[in-house]
């Protein structure tokens, strides 16, 4: 019984205190105001960058990071040679769909399609640059760079005018906030950039 009363005294003593710092909150003695934490990666490390080419059942060639996974596209719009560059670690995603072009009107019509696809992103982008440059090989690439809260932060599109034409489009499969992403956001930047710069057409 005495046991008891000393837990029970000591519990007493435990509230009192904890009340006492309590209304001493209310009162204005405790002036910092509590924050939740942003939702973010913590202690994102990205591997090195390295590269690996793609196997040679695709009408098209490059270069894509050893550390990504390469997927068919199960989408429901799928078709063939369309895949996913899957890096795991991070979770983003590119999506390449390609498409072979039979005449200008119909080469007109993929480009239309890639600008109204980058466009829908303008509700949330404070800023779409978009720049039109020539790879190694020759090839004209239109590269779409995305700022704000949107779900794609990097698009682009390849093509040689008379027979091929590839889109690209980055995602992170994640509700972290895009400042967040910042630096994984550079990194998938310069795999995108390696797969344009070292894209071929098999199909020629």
């Amino acid at each position: 019984m005495r046991r008891l009363s000393k837990v029970n005294l000591n519990r007493f003593s435990l509230v009192s205190l904890a009340s006492a710092i309590f209304l001493g909150c209310l009162l204005g003695s405790c002036e910092q105001a509590y924050l939740p934490k942003p939702l973010g990666y913590n202690r994102l490390i990205l591997p090195n960058h390295d590269y690996v080419s793609l196997p040679d059942t695709l009408p098209y060639s490059f270069e894509y990071s050893s550390h990504a996974t390469l997927l068919a596209d199960t989408s429901r719009i799928n078709e063939k040679y369309w895949i996913e560059i899957y890096y795991p670690e991070i979770k983003s995603n590119v999506h390449i769909t390609y498409k072979t072009i039979q005449n200008k009107k119909i080469l007109k019509e993929y480009l239309d399609d890639s600008y109204t696809l980058t466009a829908k992103h303008q509700i949330k982008a404070y800023a779409i640059n978009e720049v039109i440059t020539k790879t190694p090989s020759g090839k004209t690439a239109v590269i779409a760079e995305l700022e704000g809260e949107v779900p794609s932060q990097f698009q682009f599109t390849i093509t040689d005018s008379t027979k091929n034409f590839l889109r690209g489009a980055l995602y992170f499969n994640t509700k972290v906030a895009n400042d967040s992403l910042a630096p994984a956001i550079e990194y998938m930047k310069q795999d995108i950039m390696q797969i344009i710069n070292t894209l071929e057409w098999r199909n020629k």
